[in-house]
């Protein structure tokens, strides 16, 4: 499904996701369908490589991420790494390069969740600037019943965003998973729509902010995201500056130049 997008320019050809560029925003899609999107290594590699190719596009402003009607990403692909060991998973960083290129990415990405989104896939949202839910969303991390722990950041980020209890209920006992009302009652999830309107609307939230200056939603989301890294007074100090540097660039100028005018700002993404 195309949604009146275009494959991007010069694509290269992927197994397991599918790439297209809408004005300023790319949507990439996992298609792994028979294994309800299950993450691997290859579909990593895949992922990271668009979002690279994305992130250094400058007709690009931001990246929607998503997968099938029935599945998000259903967990990690079990086959793959059940009979790895230790020393070589260690030695290896084993899913490390799972989160390489979308932690470092610039640009903000929103995953548009329908389905199961569980375990590793639960995780890959929640690396995500933004979920949008589909109603019949379930998200949760299973991995305590495969003798594990979730390893992509379900401790952490699951934690920041429901808070302890909930956390320690879900990824304790493996069975408590959140549908899309409770996960955007607890924050998870920003906003909930019909299974078949979630992607049409994710877009249309990704063009909202594609089309602001790029320089100013770039700052801004490395500064919200350094409020889970920074103490309250160095985050107010970091935040400031990035304030402060906004007043160098020509978007700047225009934005408050249009306001003054009362009209709509012809941003340059400078």
């Amino acid at each position: 499904m195309t949604l009146g997008g275009v494959a991007s320019t010069d694509a290269p050809t992927y197994n397991m996701i599918k790439t297209e560029v809408q004005g300023r925003v790319a949507v990439i899609t996992l298609d792994r369908p028979k294994a309800l999107n299950a993450l691997c290594s290859e579909l990593f590699y895949e992922i990271n490589d668009a979002l690279s190719r994305f992130d250094n596009d400058s007709g690009i402003g931001a990246v929607v991420l998503t997968g099938s009607e029935r599945a998000f990403a259903a967990g990690a692909d079990i086959k793959e790494m059940k009979d790895t060991e230790f020393v070589n998973n260690y030695k290896g960083n084993f899913l490390g390069h799972w989160v390489e290129q979308i932690s470092k990415m610039r640009k903000p990405i929103i995953a548009a969740v329908n389905g199961y989104a569980l375990g590793g896939g639960c995780e890959l949202a929640m690396m995500c600037d933004i979920i949008y839910a589909g109603e019949k969303a379930v998200f949760g991390q299973p991995e305590i019943n495969l003798g594990t722990i979730p390893g992509a950041g379900g401790t952490q980020r699951l934690t920041h965003a429901v808070g302890k209890s909930k956390a320690m209920e879900m990824i304790l006992t493996g069975s408590v998973n959140l549908n899309a009302q409770e996960a955007m009652s607890y924050g998870l999830v920003s906003r909930v729509f019909p299974p078949e309107k979630l992607l049409e609307e994710t877009i249309k939230t990704a063009a909202k902010i594609a089309a602001k200056g790029a320089v100013s939603v770039q700052m801004a989301k490395e500064a919200v995201n350094q409020a889970y890294e920074l103490g309250l007074s160095s985050g107010l100090h970091f935040e400031r500056r990035l304030f402060q540097a906004t007043f160098a660039t020509k978007d700047q100028k225009e934005g408050m130049a249009a306001f003054a005018e009362k009209r709509k700002p012809d941003f340059v993404h400078e």
